[in-house]
């Protein structure tokens, strides 16, 4: 059932068409910020852009924060929206719960499936990211060596290490939004409703996050600490931030597959 899964993940064409059209926007960003040299003065812009404009090893990270806040997010949501309601949709769900795998066995299938696209999605944005950028933004004095965001230079290993970091962190925090998809997608029939559904939690969540009055609630919203990332980057890691976003995140993940799985294993299914 996980390999029908994938192999139905793999061969549907918009698959690819997201994943492509998310590593088209980096590259056109590094393409304007090369010819423009928009920022690349000492002390100018932000710490973060500046630091990747004297590196272009460091352009991964910013591939990913360019694509994080709207684009990766409604890629992943569309893909989650789809799971079940999709199926539903084209009349092929109630075949597909009376074979003998049972809907626990199918759900954990298109669990496996977003899990594969948001890795696949994550990855091909760093690897493009990387390619790009050491193509058309300056190495660095430094060779191996790049400026953190806080100043202490870092080796290339520990980019590396540190890129390899975020993709993890960010895959987790697209999970998050998956899992609230696949929950709405065994609710309703419509993936596109399931899809607009998440869609608008996340909106909402960006909206209360940057209103004072919602502090309250602030720090437990799937969005609050997205971009925690970026502190892996300093030197030292600011660690607090990050390790509140995982849990906040790993508790969606809970949370939401929990739902899905009571929604959808008790679900009485007609389409």
């Amino acid at each position: 059932m996980i390999l029908v899964e994938l192999e139905k993940l793999a061969r549907r064409p918009r698959t690819w068409a997201s994943v492509g059209l998310l590593c088209l926007l980096p590259a056109a960003v590094a393409v304007l910020l090369a010819t423009t040299r928009v920022g690349t003065a000492a002390g100018e812009g932000p710490a973060f852009l500046s630091a990747v404009l004297a590196n272009g090893s460091l352009f991964p990270a910013a591939a990913l924060a360019i694509v994080l806040p709207l684009f990766l997010p409604v890629a992943v949501a569309v893909v989650g929206g789809d799971a079940v309601a999709g199926e539903a949709s084209a009349g092929m769900l109630r075949y597909l719960v009376v074979r003998p795998v049972g809907r626990t066995r199918l759900l954990v299938a298109k669990l496996v499936a977003l899990t594969a696209f948001v890795v696949t999605a994550v990855v091909a944005v760093a690897v493009s990211g990387y390619l790009v950028g050491v193509l058309l933004l300056p190495t660095g004095p430094g060779g191996d060596v790049v400026t953190s965001v806080s100043g202490p230079a870092l080796s290339g290993g520990q980019v590396a290490l540190r890129i390899g970091a975020a993709m993890g962190y960010i895959a987790l925090s697209m999970l998050g939004v998956g899992t609230i998809a696949l929950f709405l997608s065994t609710v309703t029939d419509s993936a596109l409703g399931a899809t607009l559904g998440a869609i608008a939690a996340l909106v909402a969540s960006q909206l209360f996050v940057a209103l004072d009055a919602a502090s309250a609630i602030r720090p437990y919203l799937p969005t609050r600490y997205w971009l925690a990332w970026i502190d892996l980057f300093r030197e030292p890691i600011l660690w607090r931030d990050i390790e509140r976003g995982i849990g906040i995140q790993a508790v969606y993940v809970a949370v939401f597959l929990g739902l899905a799985w009571a929604n959808f294993a008790t679900k009485d299914v007609t389409s």
